[in-house]
């Protein structure tokens, strides 16, 4: 009987009979001289290649994007059995991967904040395309396209990245104030989340000099440096980002690094003769059908709406600001930015309100 079954073994694994509907054929022969060795003939068949975009796929906050992932054969098999298609979002350093969404022909199941988001295109054979609708800020990241077929598993990576804006945020007590989660709650609040590494460089080559340090969403501490000077870092090193490396998110403090992508609405100014107080303020743009703005929300209306007023106004953390594309008399630097008068206590000023569209 072992010699018997040892030759139907062979036979199947000679090519002549195919025992696997799905055109892979894996062998593992028992060594029968009792050796402790194994005879293993692990692949005789088509290869899976899958293929995703090497370029980053850039969207924004609100709009649909769809993450290009297509898988074939080599030799091309032509239409095959239904295969398991399963998305993940990857952290920077690869180490823990978040479930998105698995497949399996028309039935599939996304998971977590991707629920009611996220589906596969279905455009055409060995199409395994992710789609999001309604980008979330934190949907920015790599993501990991995974086909399976039979004991056939491949993949790759695709890039998501969100078109946005990093900006310095302090809390109006001042200076190194925020603990980690504080710096987290703080973006939040500005309608903003706490910046990745990536998003600090991209700001860092747009023109980024900031000489306080932040928090960054993988619990480092950083700063960008465009020109060098003594207080930060001193006047020898090259331009770069600074960096403190990982601390203790509950005992150190710091800045933050917001991170706010482009907006779904619009951001306006309202004035009064007088001024306003910050709670006349916030009625007036009720009463125009819209809300305070937060400060995300104004840097990304001067970034990608090119918003430009010389009149300061309020936001809704209390500060006042105010956005400036063209540099020109009276209108603080030569530099273009948002420009801050802190925290006052007192005072009255003009509004800066958000609508959606």
């Amino acid at each position: 009987l072992p010699l018997l079954l040892k030759a139907t073994l062979l036979r199947l694994a000679s090519g002549s009979y195919h025992p696997f509907y799905n055109g892979f054929y894996y062998n593992h022969i028992m060594n029968d001289d009792d050796d402790g060795q194994d005879k293993v003939d692990y692949f005789n068949g088509p290869k899976l290649v899958v293929e995703t975009s090497q370029d980053p796929v850039y969207s924004y906050n609100g709009a649909n994007v769809t993450l290009p992932c297509h898988y074939r054969y080599e030799p091309d098999q032509g239409p095959k059995r239904k295969i398991r298609i399963k998305w993940s979002k990857l952290r920077d350093d690869y180490t823990k991967e978040q479930d998105v969404m698995v497949a399996i022909g028309k039935t599939y199941v996304a998971f977590g904040d991707f629920k009611g988001r996220a589906h596969i295109r279905q455009g055409s054979w060995h199409e395994a395309s992710l789609v999001i609708s309604d980008v979330r800020l934190k949907d920015d990241g790599k993501y990991r396209c995974e086909v399976i077929d039979g004991l056939e598993d491949e993949s790759n990576v695709v890039d998501l990245r969100l078109q946005g804006i990093v900006f310095p945020y302090q809390p109006p007590r001042g200076q190194y104030r925020l603990n980690f989660h504080e710096a987290e709650r703080v973006c939040q609040d500005q309608g903003a989340i706490l910046a990745n590494f990536n998003q600090l460089f991209q700001a860092w080559s747009e023109g980024l000099d900031w000489c306080n340090a932040g928090w960054l969403a993988d619990g480092t501490v950083q700063y960008p440096i465009r020109q060098p000077r003594k207080p930060c870092g001193g006047v020898h090193l090259a331009p770069g980002i600074r960096s403190y490396g990982p601390r203790h998110r509950h005992l150190h403090r710091f800045d933050a690094f917001c991170f706010s992508s482009a907006l779904k609405g619009e951001v306006f100014y309202l004035d009064r003769p007088a001024g306003m107080t910050l709670e006349k303020a916030k009625q007036s743009c009720q009463d125009a059908g819209a809300e305070i703005a937060r400060v995300g929300q104004l840097y990304s209306a001067w970034k990608f709406l090119g918003l430009d007023r010389c009149n300061a106004g309020w936001l809704a953390d209390g500060s006042v600001r105010y956005p400036i594309v063209t540099p020109r008399a009276n209108c603080g630097p030569a530099e273009p930015g948002v420009r801050s008068f802190g925290f006052p206590s007192k005072g009255k000023f003009g509004v800066f309100c958000y609508r959606e569209r």
